[in-house]
């Protein structure tokens, strides 16, 4: 999570979840378009495979997988690594080309082949027919928004003249590639709403092309600005360029082997080349820091976060004002998190986790020689999660028990109420000014589609701006929360949601993540909603390592204490059974990215516990994480494998190195994009080939490969469709949910 001028109190990890939409639980398979991974195959891949009907006792017969001769010897430790070959960049290596080719192949078979697969392709592709909205930007009159139509590939970006007016829509990722696999990713009005700067994802890439578009002449300038990643667009406010991040020259040339460092910030100054983009702020002493810009509403500031990854953020200033860009450093260390809030004149609001667990605001008088941070609101009994300054009001979103409340303050720090919510659910991605009243927010559920409301600041009133129309029986399904003891008798909360006349235990698909302090709070997706209309239950166990209950819990479940996440997921499973809840043999368990690492560690350590496991583009190696792309900017929440007592941790639970042969495994569907560039593919290769070489028994350990995604974000509604019907058809099937098909 990058913190910007609404204030996140989290960190970057595999993820990166953004949000006014932050990602479903189904991060992956559910892709962020709105800003806001005992059944038989019996002949040769060669001649064809079977349909998982054909024979269900036999032995599966997966593609040979050559091994070579390679240890590790680190620190009086010898480590094999038979499959290190995988790790090649598969689009510059013709020979783990084919063996992913050859991998995908008996997967897509095996799941073609399951009687559940086509119901659930045919509901899910009507879950997701509706219309998609993001928080609308409100710039000079004008109000612009992103908007998933339906089925179309990828979400647009609309533009209202006023707020009664028409809807226009004046970037359409649709055409910009036959395929469906260009998506509009970040982008940023100008303030007086003539020009928007925006960037385009390929196939699923972390980097980035940055362009922009006149509004009134409905035209792209000439200007093209590359190896973008990792950034934010901040314009200045007389609109003649932007601020935005990228790397050297050489980074986005380099394939999955090659860690990226260098980042640093830009003016780019409209209608000029990129090699002529002013440096507003670097840190050559520290290369592999991310550095993240913002822009205050009056122009007259830019802020720079720094950060290693997760856990906190150093923050400088720029007074743009003063010709000389000169930064002014506020905060040096990175152990705490900062963000800014919004100014008024030289007094800055910020947010920080500095001494206040849970979060807190601060002023800092830019104009005081001494430059004393001041508190302004305390912590409180909530995880404050978001902070703006909007109509003269600081709103803070914060996280109760993992639900969210809102809450205002006035700009001395005094106590103004709350926002009343439509339920218990996910609300906050406020967009607003400092000096109007009017501002948008989202709120989403588990069994509430995700609807963008209208602020009244000055009434505290809010009323629906948009609101999808679902073909599902939402009153049909319940959310309940409970909470359970983990293994150390620590209290973790647990949604589950299911039909309200589901009494007797059923297969459960229980979903988790725990980590960089991202708090899983209830969202809105299609398969869930599917999953659970099949008389199934969905759960989410909000483990340590996420922000539910502020700093503390993302500390106590990351480095040493990694553990912790791995228990408490494994005393969410046991209490799903005691509880009668999940059907015997009826427990699946599902995560991605970092919660793909959760899936692979707890399935390792607790085999019996589950009936099916879906990791998605999983951290699996924890010996060799840091050495491809981004992965150096997770050791704050990992720990160092060059070190010798972080890496002692990780080999206790890294799932590439800790499967247990000779004890019977669950079916393990592992899912990967073959151009992941932020977990790269490699993880997901190495540690399937591992499953298929042990003794495990019977059931099927599969690798689906999707092609032209990445790590999810951006990926085309009709892949999601697909992948989802796969995932949730293997759970079914392995799970013993009874499945019909759609009406």
């Amino acid at each position: 999570m990058i913190p910007t001028r609404r204030a996140r109190l989290s960190g970057l990890g595999p993820d990166a979840r953004r949000a006014a939409g932050e990602r479903s639980p189904h991060a992956r398979t559910a892709p962020a378009r709105l800003a806001g991974r005992a059944s038989a195959l019996c002949l040769s891949l060669l001649l064809g495979a079977l349909p998982a009907s054909a024979n269900e006792d036999m032995p599966m017969i997966y593609p040979d997988t050559k091994r070579v001769d390679v240890v590790d010897h680190l620190f009086g430790v010898d480590v094999a690594d038979p499959y290190r070959w995988l790790e090649t960049d598969w689009r510059r290596d013709a020979e783990v080309a084919r063996w992913v080719d050859a991998q995908d192949k008996l997967a897509r078979s095996y799941l073609a082949g399951l009687p559940e697969r086509d119901a659930f392709a045919t509901r899910l592709a009507a879950l997701f027919d509706h219309e998609q909205f993001g928080v609308p930007e409100k710039r000079g009159g004008r109000y612009f928004s992103p908007r998933l139509a339906g089925l179309e590939a990828q979400a647009t970006l609309v533009m209202r003249e006023g707020v009664n007016g028409r809807d226009r829509v004046i970037l359409d990722p649709n055409r910009w590639s036959k395929k469906g696999d260009v998506a509009l990713a970040e982008w940023a009005v100008s303030q007086d709403g003539s020009h928007v700067a925006f960037a385009m994802q390929e196939g699923g890439s972390d980097w980035r092309r940055i362009r922009i578009l006149d509004v009134d002449g409905e035209a792209f300038l000439d200007d093209e600005l590359a190896r973008v990643r990792f950034t934010t667009i901040a314009w200045a406010r007389d609109g003649s360029g932007f601020f935005y991040a990228r790397f050297p020259d050489a980074a986005a040339d380099e394939g999955f082997e090659t860690p990226v460092a260098g980042h640093a910030v830009y003016f780019h100054r409209l209608g000029t080349p990129q090699a002529e983009d002013r440096l507003l702020f670097e840190t050559p002493d520290r290369p592999n820091l991310l550095n993240i810009v913002c822009v205050t509403e009056d122009g007259r500031y830019a802020t720079v976060s720094s950060m290693p990854g997760a856990g906190g953020n150093a923050l400088a200033i720029v007074d743009l004002e003063d010709p000389a860009w000169t930064p002014r450093v506020l905060v040096a260390e990175t152990t705490n998190a900062w963000a800014l809030v919004g100014n008024v004149g030289t007094k800055l609001f910020l947010s920080t986790q500095k001494g206040a667990e849970r979060g807190k605001i601060v002023t800092l008088d830019l104009a005081d020689p001494d430059g004393r941070f001041e508190d302004l609101i305390p912590e409180g009994d909530a995880a404050l999660r978001e902070a703006v300054l909007i109509g003269g009001r600081l709103v803070l979103s914060t996280i109760v028990d993992a639900r969210m409340r809102i809450e205002r303050f006035r700009l001395d720090g005094t106590p103004d109420g709350t926002v009343e919510l439509p339920g218990i659910g996910s609300a906050g991605g406020f967009t607003g000014r400092a000096d109007d009243a009017e501002a948008f927010f989202v709120f989403t559920s588990h069994d509430a589609p995700t609807t963008i409301l209208r602020y009244d600041v000055a009434k505290n009133a809010a009323t629906v701006w948009a609101e999808p129309k679902v073909e599902a029986d939402l009153d049909a399904i319940e959310v309940e929360q409970r909470f359970f003891a983990s293994t150390d008798g620590t209290r973790v909360p647990l949604f589950l949601v299911r039909r309200k006349d589901v009494a007797d235990p059923a297969p459960t698909l229980l979903y988790g993540y725990g980590g960089y302090g991202i708090s899983m709070t209830p969202f809105f997706s299609p398969a869930t909603i599917a999953w659970v209309e099949q008389g199934g239950v969905y759960a989410v166990a909000n483990i340590r390592g996420g922000g539910e209950y502020g700093k503390a819990w993302h500390d106590a479940g990351r480095m040493a204490n990694k553990q912790n996440v791995f228990d408490d997921f494994i005393a969410a499973g046991e209490y799903l059974k005691s509880e009668g809840i999940t059907a015997p043999g009826g427990l699946a368990i599902q995560g991605e990215s970092n919660g793909g690492l959760l899936v692979g560690a707890v399935v390792n350590q607790r085999p019996d516990l589950f009936a099916a496991a879906l990791p998605g583009v999983g951290v699996m190696d924890m010996l060799r994480f840091d050495r491809f792309t981004g992965g150096q900017f997770w050791r704050q929440d990992y720990g160092d494998p060059g070190q010798e007592a972080d890496f002692r941790n990780l080999l206790s639970y890294s799932p590439l190195h800790t499967i247990a042969p000779g004890r019977n495994y669950p079916a393990i569907l592992t899912l990967t994009a073959d151009t992941d560039d932020r977990v790269v593919p490699g993880h997901s290769f190495k540690y399937a080939a591992t499953l298929q070489a042990a003794d495990l028994g019977d059931r099927p350990r599969l690798l689906r490969v999707d092609r032209q995604v990445g790590h999810g974000a951006g990926m085309p509604t009709g892949k999601a469709v697909d992948q989802l019907a796969d995932m949730l058809a293997f759970a079914a099937r392995w799970t013993g949910l009874t499945v019909e098909a759609p009406r």
